[in-house]
């Protein structure tokens, strides 16, 4: 059974770090596309960063130069390393993985069929 679990999420003021992690089970990290996806209340969930199976990276206009994905095959784990954090990054965050052939770095909800519960990151001024 796929599982992920994100943990890592917490409360911040702006220009602070966190560190997202995502516990992969049910399949291996590094065989599957992965990315992070963030949501607001009432609006829809937003394309953070991906990563494919060989390491190849994309991320959002919003996060670039601010958020960093990797993830370490063996643990079975994906990250996203986010520094320099804004009030505008407040949002639940999510990691997501789909199991299927999609666009090439896709950041679209749609094309993910396994998801996470999701980490809430509040950032403060």
């Amino acid at each position: 059974q796929v599982q992920l679990t994100e943990s890592g999420g917490g409360s911040v003021q702006t220009g602070g770090s966190l560190r997202l992690s995502c516990a992969v089970s049910g399949f291996t990290a590094g065989s599957v596309f992965m990315a992070w996806f963030r949501q607001l209340p009432g609006k829809e969930r937003e394309g953070v960063a991906a990563i494919d199976r060989d390491g190849r990276t994309r991320y959002a206009d919003s996060v670039k130069g601010r958020f960093t994905i990797s993830k370490d095959n063996a643990g079975n784990v994906l990250y996203l390393q986010m520094i320099s954090l804004e009030p505008e990054d407040t949002a639940m965050y999510y990691c997501a993985a789909s199991s299927g052939i999609v666009p090439i770095m896709t950041l679209l909800e749609p094309d993910f069929d396994s998801w996470g519960q999701g980490t809430q990151v509040t950032v403060s001024s």
